[in-house]
C-alpha cells in the first residue's frame, strides 16, 4: 500500500489536500483535508445578533450573498419576521445573480482549463481546448470576464455592491428598487442572455432547460450552432473521455429548496433523493467531529447544539472540516441535487443511468443557469416600486433561528441562538462541508472521498481525472472551515 498526497490544489477557493492510499494501481481510500482553520463561529459569539450580517459575508467573496441570505433568514426566524413580496423577490434576484455568476465562473475559470493539460495533447479536441480554455489566456476567458462584469452590475442596482452587500436584511431588502432600476436590470439580463445564447449555448436558453435525457442532450450538442458554442465543446470532450464514468459517490442527495415563492412554495423544491424522491427534516442533521481537529467526543450533535473548539493535536484527525450527516448518512449537495430533487427530467435521466458523476454535475450547473435567467426576468417584472421592500421589528433577548438556503455549490445552513441579547451560539454547515467531509465515527467516508475511491492512478503520477472529480464538486474550502 502506497500513500500519495496531492495538493495544494490550484483554482480552488482556500486550501485543499487529498491523500490516497493506493493498492494495485487504484485508490483504495481517499482522505480529503481542509488544512486552514478560520473560526467565524467563534468570532460571532458575544456579538449583537444583527452584527452577523456584517461578519458572515466575509466568510467568502465568491458566495457572500448566500451567506448573507442564510444569516438574514436565521435572524428573521428569531425575530418572527416575514419579508414583503418585494423584499422576497429582491432577495431571490441577488442570490440567483450570484449563483449564476458562480456557475459560469466554475465552468470557464476552474473546470474547463484542465482540458488544456498536456496529458490530452493527442486528443482531437486538445488544440481547440488550449486556444479556448487555457487558464488565464484562453479566448473564452477574454469573453466571459467582461460578460460577467456587465452582468454583476445587477448587484450594484439591487444590492448596492458585491461582494459583502448589506442590503439583505431579516425583513427583506434595504435597497428599494425604483422603476428605473427595474428597467436597467432588465437591460442587464437582456445583454447577458445574448452572451449565453451565442457564446455558451448556441441556442435559446429555454431549449437548454427543456432537454430531458442524455441521448437528447448529446444529439443537441451535435447540432451546428450548439457544437460551435462552449457547452457543445464540453459535451464533445465529456463524450470522448466518458466523464459520466467518473466521480460517482453514494447517490444520495439533499436540497433545502431555493427561491421562495408566495406562501411556502419554492422555485426549486426541498427534499432528498435516495433511489427516489423523499422529504427532508432539518432535525435529522448531525455533525460528527471524530476525524476533525476539533474538540468533542461521543455522539454527533445537531448544529443547534453544535460546538466548534480547535484541538490541533487530536489523534487520528486529518481535517478542520466536520462531517455532517443526514439521518446518519452521507449526502451530496449542489446543482445536480437541486435539479434532481426538483424533478428536472435530464437530471433524473443522468442519475438514473450513471448516478452522480462528473459530467452530470457540470451539465446541471449550466441547465440551472438556463432555468434561472427567465425566472429572474419574471421576478423583476413582479416588483412593485413604491411598495415596501422591508419589514422591521426588535430582536428578542432570547431566541433561536435557522436559515437554510441554496448557494451555487449546494445546501447552506446557519443556526443561531441568542441569549440575553447577544449571540450565544452560531453554527454553519456550508455546501463543501457536506461534500468534502471526512470520515465519521463509524468510518464512513464523505462524498468526495467516496467519489475518488477506485480511481486508477499511476506510480508517481496524478491523472487528470483526479482534478476533474474534485472540481466537479467546485470546492470552496474557506466556506468549509468558515
Amino acid at each position: 500500500m502506497n500513500r500519495v498526497v496531492i495538493g495544494p490544489f490550484n483554482r480552488v477557493e482556500g486550501d485543499l489536500e487529498v491523500t490516497f492510499d493506493v493498492a494495485e494501481g487504484r485508490v483504495a481510500a481517499a482522505f480529503v483535508s481542509s488544512p486552514l482553520y478560520r473560526g467565524f463561529e467563534q468570532i460571532l459569539v458575544g456579538k449583537v445578533p444583527l452584527d452577523a450580517l456584517v461578519f458572515v459575508p466575509r466568510i467568502c467573496g465568491i458566495c457572500s450573498v448566500a451567506q448573507s441570505a442564510a444569516a438574514a433568514q436565521a435572524l428573521a426566524a428569531a425575530m418572527g419576521l416575514t419579508p414583503p413580496d418585494n423584499g422576497r423577490l429582491a432577495g431571490n434576484l441577488v442570490l440567483a445573480a450570484e449563483n449564476i455568476a458562480d456557475h459560469l465562473s466554475h465552468f470557464y475559470l476552474f473546470f474547463m482549463p484542465d482540458f488544456a493539460r498536456s496529458e490530452y495533447a493527442e486528443r482531437a479536441w486538445h488544440g481547440e481546448a488550449v486556444e479556448r480554455f487555457k487558464a488565464a489566456v484562453g479566448s473564452a476567458t477574454r469573453q466571459f470576464l467582461p460578460a460577467r462584469a456587465a452582468f454583476l452590475r445587477l448587484m450594484g442596482v439591487l444590492a448596492g455592491k458585491w461582494p459583502h452587500t448589506l442590503a439583505l436584511q431579516p425583513g427583506g431588502s434595504s435597497r428599494p428598487a425604483q422603476k428605473a432600476d427595474v428597467l436597467q436590470s432588465l437591460m442587464v439580463l437582456r445583454e447577458f442572455r445574448a452572451f449565453l445564447e451565442t457564446t455558451l449555448f448556441g441556442d435559446h436558453i429555454e431549449n437548454i432547460a427543456a432537454l430531458d435525457s442524455l441521448p437528447a442532450l448529446m444529439a443537441w450538442g451535435e447540432r451546428a450552432r450548439p457544437a460551435s458554442a462552449d457547452f457543445g465543446r464540453f459535451l464533445r470532450i465529456a463524450g470522448d473521455l466518458e466523464l459520466w464514468r467518473l466521480g460517482r459517490a453514494g447517490d444520495r442527495f439533499l436540497s433545502y429548496g431555493a427561491y421562495p415563492s408566495a406562501g411556502t412554495e419554492r422555485m426549486f423544491a426541498a427534499g432528498t433523493w435516495d433511489a427516489g424522491p423523499a422529504g427532508f427534516n432539518a432535525n435529522d442533521i448531525r455533525e460528527d467531529v471524530a476525524r476533525a481537529w476539533l474538540a468533542g467526543e461521543g455522539q454527533a450533535r445537531h448544529p443547534r447544539e453544535g460546538d466548534t473548539r480547535p484541538r490541533a493535536d487530536k489523534p487520528d484527525a486529518y481535517t478542520w472540516c466536520k462531517a455532517p450527516r443526514l439521518g446518519g448518512r452521507v449526502v451530496e449537495v449542489g446543482a445536480l441535487a437541486r435539479q434532481l430533487i426538483d424533478g428536472q427530467p435530464l437530471a433524473r435521466d443522468l442519475v438514473g443511468r450513471h448516478g452522480g458523476n462528473v459530467m452530470a454535475r457540470v451539465v446541471m450547473r449550466l441547465v440551472e443557469v438556463a432555468r434561472l435567467l427567465p425566472a429572474m426576468e419574471s421576478w423583476l417584472r413582479q416588483l412593485v416600486p413604491g411598495r415596501p421592500f422591508c419589514h422591521h421589528c426588535a430582536m428578542p433577548d432570547d431566541a433561536e433561528g435557522v436559515g437554510l438556503v441554496e448557494a451555487a455549490r449546494g445546501s447552506l445552513g446557519h443556526w443561531l441562538r441568542v441569549k440575553d441579547g447577544r449571540i450565544d451560539n452560531y453554527q454553519i454547515i456550508a455546501p463543501t462541508t457536506w461534500n468534502f467531509s471526512p470520515r465519521d465515527a463509524s468510518g464512513t467516508p464523505g462524498a468526495l472521498e467516496q467519489a475518488l475511491a477506485g480511481l486508477v492512478v499511476g506510480d508517481g503520477y496524478t491523472p487528470p481525472a483526479v482534478y476533474h472529480i474534485v472540481r466537479s464538486f467546485d470546492p470552496c474550502m474557506v466556506c468549509t472551515v468558515h
